[in-house]
């Protein structure tokens, strides 16, 4: 009887560790550098490169949605990454709190399919907000910091995190 057990428990645990590990993939970054101070800034030369570095950096991976502020700098952001999957951005509104937008962020991920990989490109008290509404504790960003790129995998209440950079380091 007890080999009977063992081999049943040998077979299931075959069969478990072989089925494929369901996981959505999140990934946060702020947006590039800015061209100046202005409410609804382009970016600069430098923010350009950043947005590349970025379509670039994620040119392996499979991203089947872009959500970005209503603010241009987020757009423009991910427009190179955009432009690459043939996704239109959806550009989520600043105009009521920042709990709102961030609320709204994350019920559009929830809502997403559990397979799917999400690009969201925020700010810099947006992007950590999101995270930890996400289930994961990051530290805030500061200002200078534009080369945080912050992995997310989602499983059912699981959460793993995986800080990167990408593009010129940022000086802060």
């Amino acid at each position: 009887m007890t080999r009977i057990v063992a081999i049943l428990t040998s077979i299931f645990l075959a069969f478990a560790l072989a089925t494929p590990v369901v996981a959505q993939t999140v990934i946060l970054v702020r947006h590039a550098e800015k061209a100046d101070q202005s409410a609804d800034p382009v970016l600069s030369e430098e923010g350009e490169a950043r947005a590349q570095a970025l379509a670039d950096r994620l040119g392996a991976s499979s991203i089947d949605l872009i959500l970005t502020s209503s603010l241009q700098r987020t757009r423009l952001t991910a427009a190179a990454t955009a432009g690459a999957y043939g996704i239109e951005p959806v550009a989520i509104a600043l105009d009521t709190s920042t709990e709102a937008h961030v609320a709204d962020l994350v019920a559009r991920v929830r809502a997403a399919p559990e397979t799917s990989t999400i690009l969201i490109v925020g700010h810099s008290n947006t992007v950590p907000m999101i995270a930890r509404a996400l289930g994961q504790n990051t530290p805030d960003m500061p200002d200078c910091e534009y080369d945080r790129l912050l992995t997310l995998k989602l499983q059912g209440e699981s959460v793993f995190g995986v800080t990167g950079r990408y593009g010129a380091r940022s000086e802060c």
